[in-house]
């Protein structure tokens, strides 16, 4: 039994989708069912909350292997998942990271998403660490400023990255869930192609059939509201901007081949992503 926490995010519910796909029994952690209405029906839902470790054993009980995500900036969820985990038995953690860990010095993102790795090292279940790349649906958040204006807010200029579909990064982590040999591995996973933020935003002007431009971002805070419209807690702020300024000087100018090495086959492009999600971008 694979135990996904997370199953309601976008990861986590095309991981669902392609266990179920699979015939791979799956047992999914939810706060609210209601919310987990859409995932295939032959998921097994439990209710637990990762803010209330009591409610854990539940789910735990009876896994043996687990997809850990969990959200935020901090620690205490996956302490407490990890918990769980030892306590039921579980043989194998596969975990989402992100390749902010990599960065010499390390950013303050890589270091929220480290202190996790490091729990997860500690507590003894062997595991396997994901770390992608920015996701190719961070763009859904220029939906709004498209809609309105027309435009998308530029925060990194000249840098470039290589952006991960989400499903891909879900394919990798179903097939580490259900293979051997991955123990102990931590898997850099990026996209193909490296793209300035402009790039990306050409490609989905095409994919729509309507003008968009994007505007240098006038300062900081202009580029936050970029990625959080509402805004969010300083120290995450504070990290996004490091973030950028650091994408914006060329650290994040590279690309590995490894969902190619895992699945056989190339990594989806951002015009694939982009043919696929037009409508969301559709007035």
């Amino acid at each position: 039994m694979i135990l996904v926490t997370g199953a309601t995010g976008t990861i986590g519910r095309e991981l669902v989708r392609q266990l179920d796909d699979g015939d791979v029994p799956t047992r999914v952690l939810v706060r609210d069912p209601a919310r987990a209405g859409d995932l295939p029906a032959r998921a097994e839902r439990v209710i637990g909350d990762l803010d209330r470790p009591d409610t854990l054993k539940p789910a735990f009980t009876g896994a043996d292997r687990l997809f850990l995500l969990t959200p935020g900036i901090g620690t205490a969820h996956t302490a407490a998942a990890v918990a769980a985990a030892v306590a039921a038995g579980v043989r194998h953690v596969v975990h989402l990271s992100s390749n902010n860990v990599l960065g010499d010095p390390m950013p303050a993102m890589g270091r929220w998403h480290h202190e996790r790795e490091e729990i997860i090292r500690a507590c003894g279940i062997p595991a396997t660490i994901l770390r992608p790349a920015g996701f190719m649906t961070n763009a859904l958040q220029w939906a709004g400023t498209i809609a309105a204006d027309g435009y998308v807010i530029d925060p990194i200029g000249p840098g470039r990255y290589a952006p991960i579909d989400p499903a891909d990064i879900a394919a990798v982590a179903a097939l580490v869930l259900t293979t051997r040999g991955h123990e102990g591995q931590a898997y850099d996973l990026t996209g193909g192609e490296l793209l300035t933020l402009a790039d990306q935003v050409r490609i989905l002007a095409a994919a729509t059939g309507r003008p968009i431009e994007a505007r240098p971002a006038a300062t900081p805070a202009q580029a936050v509201l970029s990625r959080f419209p509402a805004g969010g807690p300083q120290p995450l702020i504070d990290a996004l901007t490091e973030g950028y300024a650091l994408m914006r000087a060329g650290a994040a100018d590279y690309r590995t081949g490894t969902v190619r090495a895992l699945l056989g086959r190339d990594p989806a492009t951002f015009t694939d992503w982009c043919a696929r999600n037009a409508a969301a971008f559709t007035p």
